[in-house]
């Protein structure tokens, strides 16, 4: 199974403001929405190519709502997503899969009780949150360490070189 992940700007409630629309909520409405970070959606889908046709029909609200889009797809990493650029590239065979590992951005990822300065003393929110990402290259099949600030742990995320250094 394919799944994506909608990361919402800082100023939009993400999954209420989808669902506040009817075209969303109609695109939508056949998905189990979860939120694995804060003010994030991230929804199962049958494979890459119907994950990119609901990025296709959510698109207005990914441009407007929509920090960053990351795509999961299992036949090309386990454990690394890809961004909505790359995904379509591998998709419509313009990209082999083998080779989109060179170019990434890595979020770093606080829990709940971290304190990261952004949250008013004492308040703790139920989901992990992903804080900025760093742009680095894979070399010699290792991932530079990420460096921005201590968090618990990182997502990694493939980008298309253009991605990279635009």
């Amino acid at each position: 199974m394919t799944r994506v992940c909608l990361l919402g700007t800082d100023d939009v409630a993400l999954r209420q403001t989808l669902r506040s629309h009817e075209t969303a909520r109609d695109a939508l409405w056949t998905y189990d929405l979860t939120e694995p970070y804060r003010n994030a959606v991230e929804v199962e889908t049958m494979s890459l190519g119907a994950t990119i046709t609901l990025l296709n029909d959510l698109n207005w609200y990914l441009v407007r709502y929509v920090a960053d889009t990351l795509v999961s797809e299992p036949s090309v990493s386990e454990t690394e997503w890809l961004s909505r650029e790359l995904a379509t590239e591998i998709r419509d065979g313009r990209v082999d899969p083998d080779e989109s590992d060179r170019y990434l951005k890595v979020y770093g990822m606080l829990e709940p009780d971290d304190s990261d300065g952004d949250e008013t003393a004492g308040a703790v929110t139920s989901a992990r949150r992903l804080v900025e990402p760093m742009y680095v290259t894979r070399t010699d099949d290792s991932i530079p360490a990420y460096d921005l600030r201590d968090v618990t742990d990182t997502v990694v995320v493939r980008v298309t070189e253009s991605e990279f250094s635009g």
